[in-house]
């Protein structure tokens, strides 16, 4: 079958023997994917879900049981006092905007601390001048970088100490940079050291693409706020739509009255017919998760046998379900993500080129045929035309499709 879905007997063999070293590594992201299913699975008994609340509403959406049975679920997955978790918000990069609209006032100040956000968010802030953006409304940024992919701690203090932050925010996966993702044990020392500093302040994570990559989350070592998309890891691969929010009740609570209106916050906004893709989404995420976890590790060794820089290598620890593999070389890119399209299961007919993209400054070449548009929790593979040429790629429902995917973009690279 292999041979009939054009892939040459050298590279099957190399996949078999790499199949066999990277077996430990697999265990271990089986076994994650156990406690994350308990996890899941007695948050939906605890909260009694039925049918009933599979049920649509529309219009104002009051007294939606289904959409707050959810939220209550969600809530309890994530250890945290209330959730929002919404169809009406269009992507991670929305929910985003809508909590730092939400805490942010005029005069007040956000720092990140893991350097500059993802390229998306450049508006929003308004890093890049835009009369919509934070800055317009007379919010302060400031940022600080990371250090050989660790905290500048003494850097962070000091600010925190000389200036009036009101709200840290924290990007745990890398987005288009070349740095390390911010594991778990190092962000639980942070915000430690911050809380020593001021015990008031926000601390927001950026959670979008780390959900059940681990066995904890940030809520659980302390963080005030955290944010997802639901057509990355949580939905997956089910929900069509979606993003939340979770943390302190007061702090959902205001980013309730940002998306819908102030006097009104959760109260209202209709399902739709949305409640069972998002509910049915969270029940598969954590072997959805997994799938992904394993064909980055299947990638990473495969490439990395293949001379390729790749991060994280097949037997680190993952903080999120990101792969990078950096090819040094613009075309080699652009054929590894034509060949992932190739192996998709939707429009494996199309070619992938580099384009410009709303949000991004480089041009950008973007492989993903999935059956949800721009679904990263299925397999996809993206890059910015810039060097060092890395492509950065995440997902696949499956752990079977995720290697077929791989090994088509190997091939395709090869010719």
């Amino acid at each position: 079958m292999y041979s009939e879905y054009g892939i040459n007997k050298d590279l099957i063999n190399m996949a078999n023997q790499t199949e066999k070293e990277i077996e430990t590594e697999i265990k271990k992201a089986e076994e994650i994917s156990n406690y994350n299913s308990i996890k899941v699975l007695k948050a939906f008994q605890k909260n009694r879900l039925s049918d009933i609340h599979f049920n649509a509403t529309t219009g104002y959406g009051y007294d939606d049981i289904g959409r707050d049975c959810i939220e209550k679920i969600y809530a309890d997955v994530f250890k945290a006092e209330d959730a929002l978790v919404r169809s009406q918000f269009i992507s991670g990069t929305h929910a985003l905007t809508v909590a730092l609209f939400a805490f942010l006032r005029p005069g007040d100040t956000m720092l990140s601390i893991t350097g500059k956000p993802y390229d998306t968010l450049d508006k929003v802030i308004g890093i890049e001048n835009n009369d919509s953006s934070l800055k317009s409304f007379g919010v302060n940024y400031e940022q600080i970088d990371l250090i050989d992919n660790k905290f500048d701690t003494s850097k962070i203090i000091e600010k925190l100490k000389s200036d009036k932050i009101k709200l840290i925010e924290i990007q745990r996966s890398k987005g288009y940079s070349t740095r390390k993702s911010i594991n778990l044990d190092e962000l639980e020392e942070i915000i430690k050291q911050i809380r020593k500093v001021d015990k008031n302040i926000i601390i927001m994570i950026d959670n979008c693409y780390c959900e059940f990559v681990n066995k904890k989350e940030p809520i659980e070592i302390g963080a005030d706020i955290i944010v997802g998309s639901l057509i990355k890891n949580l939905g997956g691969g089910i929900a069509p739509n979606g993003a939340y929010i979770a943390g302190r009740k007061d702090l959902v609570q205001l980013t309730a009255e940002r998306l819908t209106v102030p006097g009104q916050g959760k109260e209202v906004g209709p399902s739709l017919g949305m409640n069972k893709s998002i509910i049915q989404g969270l029940y598969l995420a954590p072997s959805v998760v997994c799938s992904s976890i394993k064909t980055a590790i299947f990638a990473s060794r495969m490439l990395e046998k293949m001379g390729y820089t790749v991060s994280p290598k097949y037997n680190e620890e993952r903080a999120d379900i990101v792969q990078n593999i950096e090819f040094g070389d613009a075309n080699k890119l652009i054929k590894y993500c034509q060949g992932i399209q190739m192996g998709s299961a939707v429009d494996s007919n199309s070619v992938p080129e580099p384009s410009y993209m709303p949000g991004y400054t480089d041009d950008i070449i973007m492989a993903s045929g999935s059956f949800t548009q721009g679904s990263s929790i299925e397999l996809s593979c993206d890059g910015p035309i810039r060097p060092p040429y890395i492509a950065y790629m995440q997902g696949s429902l499956t752990y079977e499709y995720g290697k077929l995917g791989v090994l088509k973009a190997i091939e395709n690279m090869n010719k």
